[in-house]
């Protein structure tokens, strides 16, 4: 009898242990989930049902990537921009909104000092026009905004000039502003499944665009699904080239 009692609380001890581990109530806790990677230091958080960021996480300014992504914020608070050194912040699968000023927004304008940050993961939430702050983010080599609303590009694009790597896809966007054209570092430009008809002239300018992609992780531009009209439409069967000497004699 008492070796059946012994082995309840040993399992009562066992679960109260991995509540403990899993609750993220202090920043020495959430320090232990912190791991070196290349240098790094690193911090994922994802999939853990988080509502808010917990406060702790204010106290760890020697992150450089910080992985929310798959939780249920709805929020983000101006305190992440304490994290100067971050280099990635990955946000994807959650609904970041943000009301402030009576427009809708994504992020706080404070992440203006994120400049450092090289990779922005803003895929699958509810964003439906680039946060000013992301245009200060100078440094910016990837940015996925994937499965949004966006309906528009602003020319602000333009600021982004490290740029390599911008996926838009599956949004509502109708069309690509001139200043898209100004970032001629992209290697990756992913503008598939929007409702784009045309594009503009000073395209042929992203030289570093080698294909018309269709796989997503390929580089190169991914535009053909899209309801392109006459005569873009049928200049992309010859390939991207094609397009690039049509859009330079025009």
């Amino acid at each position: 009898m008492g070796g059946i009692v012994c082995t309840e609380e040993m399992k009562e001890e066992k679960r109260r242990s991995e509540g403990r581990e899993d609750s993220l109530t202090s920043a020495d806790r959430i320090r232990r989930f912190t791991v070196k990677q290349f240098g790094y230091n690193v911090l994922s958080l994802a999939r853990r049902g988080l509502k808010e960021v917990p406060d702790e996480l204010w106290e760890l300014l020697d992150l450089d990537k910080l992985n929310l992504s798959l939780n249920s914020l709805t929020v983000l608070p101006s305190q992440l921009a304490l994290l100067s050194n971050l280099v990635v912040l990955n946000l994807w699968g959650n609904q970041v909104l943000s009301l402030a000023n009576n427009q809708l927004s994504s992020l706080p304008a404070s992440l203006s000092n994120l400049t450092q940050l090289r990779k922005l993961n803003l895929s699958h939430n509810l964003i439906t026009h680039i946060p000013g702050c992301v245009y200060n983010m100078k440094a910016l080599v990837f940015l996925h905004l994937a499965c949004n609303h966006l309906e528009n590009l602003a020319e602000n694009i333009q600021a982004l000039v490290e740029l390599r790597i911008l996926i838009v896809e599956g949004n509502s966007i109708h069309s690509l502003p001139k200043a898209l054209c100004c970032l001629t570092r992209l290697e990756l430009l992913n503008l598939d499944f929007n409702d784009i008809k045309d594009v503009p002239q000073e395209m042929h300018q992203l030289s570093r665009l080698e294909k018309l992609a269709c796989h997503p992780l390929d580089k190169g531009l991914h535009i053909v699904h899209n309801p392109l009209l006459k005569p873009v439409k049928e200049v992309l069967e010859g390939g991207l080239a094609a397009l690039f000497n049509y859009l330079r004699a025009g």
